[in-house]
């Protein structure tokens, strides 16, 4: 089926869905429904608001309110003998949905460009082994990888220079470097890699592995990334350069930051957040920011990311995937939250435009009024002089992967009923919202 068509089947199942409620309940029966519904999300959301940004009896309540909110709307529903219509309204949404955004899914792309390369002789990985909770050891990587031909240095202490023992290692003739450990260690390694020209391998030994899922490799088991040493290809991607600093995936302001910098954050994540989050939020700690990028300046953003090449649209917390990382362009998020009426627009997705900042640009600049800033890099907790220059590198990492690896998923298009309805009226050969499909990327080179 094609895009038009799946988008005419979205609207028709929207359709079918608004017209169930009303023959269902009868009009004014579909009235109370609906009032009953927004008011009871409305207050679930205005109260999780309030559970992150107060502290003690006010923060309970809230969190009463949130569990409460729901549960009084489905006794409600049940009293009414609606629940069937929920559970038919909620499978035809997301029957349409889901066809919404199969139409308004982008021409395929073909992937990222892969380059025929020899093989490295003296290839030098660096393995932390308390990442990911001992996945070095679990897995046996050492073992393998100098069973392979690599020269190993297996971590031994909190203290030790990474970028250091690279740098020492490229001296001593090394031919490739590589990592098996979290984004923070890629990040730096990966920045020397660049520098002189070489290779890099990243195996995913961390907790997230961010950069090896964006690279398509296997996470659940790192030792397939060791087969790039003998049976691998190259591929070119960008780098984030702040400041002096080199990221392969994100660079945090704001919330984010200032909670990972409390030394009490390692030992209880949970709790820590909690303690912080009503003075972040609320303006009260941390310095105010300020974000200039692409023309756009944002004054007092609670949160800002800014991304080694965009995440998929909807994601406000750089928590998801990146389609490619060979854009040549960052990505800019800036969260702006006022109160609770913003809180609850920006997470349903009504209010995003008044209160997230979205871009894709060259360069962005933090400011902050203080002369210092924290910032997380790939999840490491630093602090920086202010203003804080963020700049892309692109094709500036030459990044070996095994020739057979899981590879990377189709980003999910956010769904966008304004396009939706452009493409179900549209009788032409245009892609959604009037653009033309994407024009193929990339190949088979060899080198």
């Amino acid at each position: 089926m094609n895009a038009r068509w799946l988008a005419r089947l979205s609207f028709a199942t929207a359709a079918v869905a608004a017209l169930l409620v009303l023959a269902a309940a009868g009009l004014a029966g579909s009235l109370g429904l609906l009032i009953v519904g927004a008011v009871g999300g409305a207050a679930g959301l205005a109260a999780a608001w309030w559970f992150l940004t107060h502290r003690g009896v006010l923060r309970w309540l809230a969190g009463v309110v949130v569990v409460l909110a729901p549960l009084v709307v489905m006794v409600l529903y049940a009293r009414a003998n609606l629940i069937w219509v929920v559970v038919l309204f909620g499978l035809l949404w997301s029957a349409a949905v889901t066809a919404g955004r199969r139409a308004l899914a982008p021409a395929r792309e073909q992937g990222t460009a892969e380059y025929e390369t020899r093989a490295p002789v003296r290839p030098y990985l660096i393995m932390n082994p308390r990442s990911g909770g001992g996945k070095v050891e679990r897995f046996r990587l050492a073992e393998r990888a100098r069973a392979l031909g690599a020269e190993v240095f297996v971590l031994d202490g909190p203290a030790v220079d990474v970028a250091a023992l690279a740098r020492q290692a490229v001296s001593d003739g090394a031919d490739m470097l590589g990592v098996a450990g979290g984004d923070g260690t890629q990040a730096l390694v990966a920045g020397i890699a660049a520098e002189h020209g070489l290779p890099f391998l990243v195996i995913s030994a961390g907790t997230r592995n961010h950069f090896a899922l964006d690279l398509g490799l296997d996470r659940e088991d790192p030792s397939t990334c060791l087969d790039a040493l003998t049976d691998g290809v190259e591929i070119e991607v960008d780098l984030g350069l702040i400041g002096d600093r080199t990221f392969v995936n994100n660079a945090s302001f704001g919330a984010y930051a200032a909670i990972v910098q409390s030394p009490a954050y390692r030992d209880d994540k949970v709790g820590t957040t909690l303690d912080l989050l009503p003075a972040v939020l609320s303006g009260q700690q941390g310095p105010h920011l300020r974000l200039d990028v692409d023309g756009v300046t944002v004054t007092g953003p609670q949160a800002v990311l800014i991304s080694n090449n965009p995440y998929t649209a909807g994601d406000v917390a750089g928590l998801g995937e990146r389609p490619r990382l060979d854009g040549g362009v960052l990505g800019v998020l800036a969260v702006t939250v006022r109160g609770a009426a913003d809180a609850a627009g920006l997470i349903s997705g009504r209010g995003r435009a008044k209160s997230l900042t979205v871009r894709s640009a060259a360069e962005a600049v933090v400011d902050a009024d203080a002369p210092d800033v924290p910032v997380g890099i790939d999840g490491e907790a630093v602090s920086m002089p202010t203003p804080v220059r963020c700049v892309i590198r692109p094709a500036a990492l030459r990044v070996r992967v095994p020739r057979n690896r899981p590879g990377i998923r189709p980003a999910r298009p956010e769904m966008d009923w304004t396009r939706l309805r452009h493409l179900a009226l549209h009788t032409g050969e245009k892609h959604p919202g009037g653009m033309t499909p994407a024009e193929p990327r990339g190949g088979i080179l060899t080198s």
